[in-house]
């Protein structure tokens, strides 16, 4: 493993997603709650790195999610929309090249990312309002994906699991 990139993992205290992968640390939870006991808002940091791999699979959210890129290389987020449009959406520290710092992806988008290819690591961060709880994480079937969006079979087979874990599991983020 690349020294830095352990290091950013102890110093964040990063731990792997649970079904979706990525390398995460919860830094805010709104002490403001719904009625239902969920949170307000919540914030998250995450790395994208390539030993060990930490990558998002698809999965969707049934409200926006505010992405935010912090440092490190590029990564690439896949977005596969309910009207059966895609895109990809470059995240990076070199805007007047195109990569955004921020962007939305929008409640109901199928995303996945990952680093953008020949990349060691990449910092970033979500927001979420209202915010985040395991029970809002619709983790994707690769055959359905592939189904909608047969021309983006290559990202779908690469960032899905033959067997995935469609839920978070019971009380992840209450």
């Amino acid at each position: 493993m690349d020294p830095k990139i352990k290091a950013l993992i102890d110093h964040f205290h990063f731990t792997p997603l649970p079904a979706e992968g990525t390398y995460f640390a919860s830094t805010w939870r709104s002490t403001q709650e719904f009625a239902d006991g969920s949170p307000v808002g919540t914030a998250m940091i995450g790395m994208y790195c390539t030993d060990p791999l930490s990558q998002s699979f698809f999965h969707r959210l049934p409200v926006d999610e505010t992405w935010h890129f912090y440092g490190g290389d590029p990564l690439r987020l896949v977005l596969l929309h309910p009207d059966g449009s895609c895109r990809d959406v470059i995240m990076g520290s070199n805007p007047l090249k195109g990569e955004l710092v921020q962007t939305v992806v929008p409640a109901g988008t199928w995303q996945a990312g990952e680093l953008v290819e020949g990349g060691s690591y990449a910092l970033f961060g979500c927001t979420l309002a209202p915010g985040f709880t395991g029970s809002m994480y619709e983790g994707a079937q690769r055959e359905a994906l592939l189904m909608q969006y047969p021309d983006r079979k290559a990202d779908i087979t690469h960032l899905t699991e033959l067997h995935p874990e469609t839920q978070m599991p019971e009380g992840f983020a209450k």
